[in-house]
């Protein structure tokens, strides 16, 4: 039994499900990339041998959050949206 293709997205309903996918994806990818970014910071801490300030999770963290939240905030959803907007391959 053949299932029926997708129906076609008018232009505004695009953009509005693209809006939607962009906010959600940008929020996502900016916690997630600056905590990915602090685990790199506490290897290369522990490999440089630096011991944080008690209550703290790396030496340096705060750079390395700062630069992961923003790489996360803009590979996230240039990724989530280049994949939703692809043609399929007939």
């Amino acid at each position: 039994m053949a299932s029926s293709p997708p129906p076609e997205l008018e232009r505004g309903e695009m953009i509005a499900r693209n809006i939607g996918v962009g906010c959600i994806t940008t929020v996502a990818g900016f916690f997630s990339g600056g905590m990915i970014a602090v685990l790199v910071a506490k290897f290369v801490g522990s490999a440089q041998g630096c011991r944080p300030p008690e209550g703290l999770p790396a030496c340096n963290w705060w750079m390395y959050a700062g630069v992961g939240a923003l790489l996360g905030a803009v590979t996230l959803p240039v990724l989530a949206l280049g994949r939703l907007n692809s043609r399929p391959n007939k």
